[in-house]
């Protein structure tokens, strides 16, 4: 990153979040690539992004990964990894078809939601999947139980849905969505359907959760919350939008070169934080900006749950290890 110009405007104080970017399955997820192009010899083909950070993207392509939305682009009998959002059972035959070998990278608390999906289904209930239907996550997790699944997206639709058994419904829900929001439409179907049966453990996961709760902790503090993360991270979104329900002005930020000095004319206390697929150089670099262009102080960080979770490998993954540790 380039010296900034010093800017007018003066920033007393940043506070960051201490609950903040990569998460235990993010972690995992980059990982199984990075060990999988180690391993495997060749081109290494990961279905969508393997999380949702075009900073991450880029680096694990310079490495030599390859970035597909279609499996007809994976040339039959390569190595295939599907990414951290998780696919449904069509993709997965699909690829067999093409006799491609298979990494999966999905999530473990996705694939929670997956199997409880299968077992639902097979009890024929009807399941209300709370959720983005536009996000690859959620297509995923429908097509392990089309027939049975309807998706619902906000308290609007959760007004107006219908279902043919009111008596055998239950609901599953994205891992990445907005805790309050999910509260408000589970007690529009709570209130609608009382016989509507809740996951066994909540569905949304302790990332998401644990960096909303940071962000209501932050709020308070601060006049702008900025958020590094996609445009097409579900999670990241969230944090901007817990901000503004509270009344603080956010903005969803790819890199440092995106923040702009019309968002800073008023501020004193800026708050930072990112969602769980944003890395940490990104953030020390909107650090660095902060303190050469806006002459930043202080930077205090807000302390709020410890997170020490941590997901193994992908059982396919560390017999390849393991195999090669006795070859």
């Amino acid at each position: 990153m380039t010296t900034q110009t010093p800017s007018k405007i003066r920033i007393e104080k940043l506070v960051l979040a201490k609950i903040r970017g990569f998460c235990a399955g993010v972690v995992r997820a980059i990982e199984v690539v990075e060990r999988a192009l180690e391993l495997c010899g060749g081109k290494v083909y990961v279905r969508h992004e393997i999380i949702h950070n075009r900073y991450v993207v880029d680096e694990l392509r310079k490495k030599g990964a390859v970035f597909v939305e279609d499996l007809n682009e994976v040339p039959e009998g390569s190595w295939l990894i599907f990414s951290a959002h998780g696919v449904g059972p069509d993709v997965v035959a699909s690829a067999r078809a093409r006799k491609l070998k298979i990494i999966d990278a999905t999530c473990p608390l996705v694939t929670k939601v997956h199997l409880e999906a299968i077992a639902l289904a097979k009890q024929d209930y009807t399941i209300f999947l709370i959720g983005h239907r536009d996000h690859v996550e959620t297509i995923g997790t429908l097509g392990e139980a089309p027939e049975h699944m309807v998706v619902v997206g906000d308290v609007k639709e959760a007004e107006t849905i219908t279902v043919p058994n009111p008596e055998k419904i239950a609901y599953l829900t994205q891992t990445t969505l907005s805790l309050d929001d999910t509260r408000e439409i589970v007690a529009v179907l709570k209130r609608r359907f009382p016989k509507l049966m809740p996951p066994k453990k909540d569905d949304i996961c302790y990332a998401t959760q644990n960096r909303q709760n940071a962000v209501k902790a932050m709020v308070p503090q601060v006049d702008l919350l900025l958020v590094l993360g996609a445009p097409n991270s579900s999670n990241s979104t969230r944090l901007c939008e817990v901000a503004r329900s509270k009344g603080i002005p956010s903005h969803l930020i790819e890199r440092a070169a995106d923040i702009k000095d019309e968002w800073m004319q008023s501020v004193k206390t800026l708050g930072l934080t990112s969602g769980a697929s944003a890395p940490e150089i990104l953030i020390q670099e909107v650090v660095t900006l902060c303190k050469e262009r806006y002459g930043v102080g202080a930077v205090e960080e807000l302390e709020t749950v410890e997170e020490n979770e941590h997901f193994g490998l992908p059982t396919e993954l560390v017999k390849m290890i393991k195999d090669k540790k006795t070859a």
